[in-house]
């Protein structure tokens, strides 16, 4: 009898390990797909923080070519003229129906693309943000501003 109640506390202990082996199994594969969903959201969260500073570019972008040709009448047909934007200076804007330059805000990666083209009585300002100069980027986000007045 005695050799029975041993034989069955055995088994009792193989049934233990294997509970044991599949709850950490459970576990551990739970804890992957919460560590997955945590890394998927942060991919998630971060291109939409280099989304809006791409549209913060080419807003940029768009207000200092909008100012120039309002407030300076820099981008005239006949003439040229330099514009000052986020402290550089941009030379020959104007002179043609098309004008376009590039700005860099630094010390941040930003670009701004922009492009002023005057058509007798319109005026088109397109802006084109970058969150990253690098064209070779694989994060490299693009939004664009277009002005017609």
């Amino acid at each position: 009898m005695k050799g029975t109640k041993h034989k069955s506390t055995k088994h009792k202990g193989g049934f233990t390990l294997l509970m044991a082996s599949l709850v950490a199994s459970l576990l551990l594969s739970l804890g992957i797909s919460i560590f997955n969903i945590a890394i998927k959201e942060l991919m998630l969260s971060s291109y939409g923080r280099d989304s809006h500073f791409a549209f913060y570019a080419a807003d940029s972008g768009s207000e200092c070519a909008l100012y120039w040709d309002v407030k300076g009448k820099a981008f005239s047909t006949t003439t040229t003229s330099s514009i000052e934007c986020n402290r550089q200076i941009i030379e020959n804007m104007g002179g043609g129906s098309i004008s376009t330059f590039t700005l860099n805000f630094l010390p941040d990666t930003y670009c701004a693309e922009v492009t002023v083209e005057k058509d007798g009585e319109n005026t088109i300002i397109e802006s084109r943000g970058y969150n990253t100069c690098d064209e070779n980027s694989r994060r490299r986000v693009e939004r664009g501003i277009r002005v017609r007045y």
